[in-house]
């Protein structure tokens, strides 16, 4: 199947996410790729992100599938993991990924991290893998980062200076999509 939609999955707490870091600006520019569509909604319990919510609704709502590249920013990219394991999607885009709760009480209650990440199952289930990380990430340290890399062999792209992936345009991504697109 064609890679014909992107759905950005943001981060917990994202509020309005058309307004929250390169979200919107992201949106308009895969937009502008032919036959391309981009969706990008505010996610119901956008503070905790349950996983038990959250995947429900990329199928359901969001229509998460062969033909989709979900595009995961840190605890979107937990969930973006977690649907590969059980759905096929066309590809995934982590930014900002890690493996743990972080010894931290609402990642713990988000569900994501009670069991052991089922790399084989995501490789099978998501044709293309590509993960952004950064090692002055202040909120996930370089090695959770790395293990995902590792556990599903991603093409890795790491950084040195761009933190959470916060800013407000992110041209590195914009530039991926269309070479999944293109198959290479």
């Amino acid at each position: 199947m064609p890679l014909t939609k992107a759905v950005i999955v943001p981060g917990n707490g994202a509020g309005d996410v058309e307004r929250r870091n390169w979200y919107g600006w992201a949106k308009k520019q895969i937009n502008k790729i032919p036959e391309m569509t981009c969706l990008l909604e505010n996610m119901p319990d956008p503070v905790t992100a349950r996983e038990s919510i959250w995947l429900p609704y990329m199928e359901d709502e969001l229509q998460c599938d062969d033909e989709t590249v979900i595009i995961g920013h840190s605890s979107g990219a937990a969930a973006a993991m977690r649907y590969a394991e059980t759905h096929k999607v066309f590809g995934i885009i982590l930014v900002g990924a890690y493996t743990s709760d972080l010894e931290d009480e609402n990642e713990r209650e988000s569900g994501y991290f009670n069991r052991p990440w089922e790399w084989e199952k995501i490789k099978g289930n998501a044709g293309h893998i590509v993960q952004f990380g950064s090692t002055d990430d202040p909120f996930l340290p370089w090695d959770e980062q790395e293990a995902v890399a590792k556990g599903l062999k991603a093409d890795l792209r790491k950084y040195t200076d761009k933190g959470h992936f916060q800013n407000t345009q992110f041209p590195e991504l914009i530039n991926v999509v269309p070479k999944l697109r293109a198959g290479t």
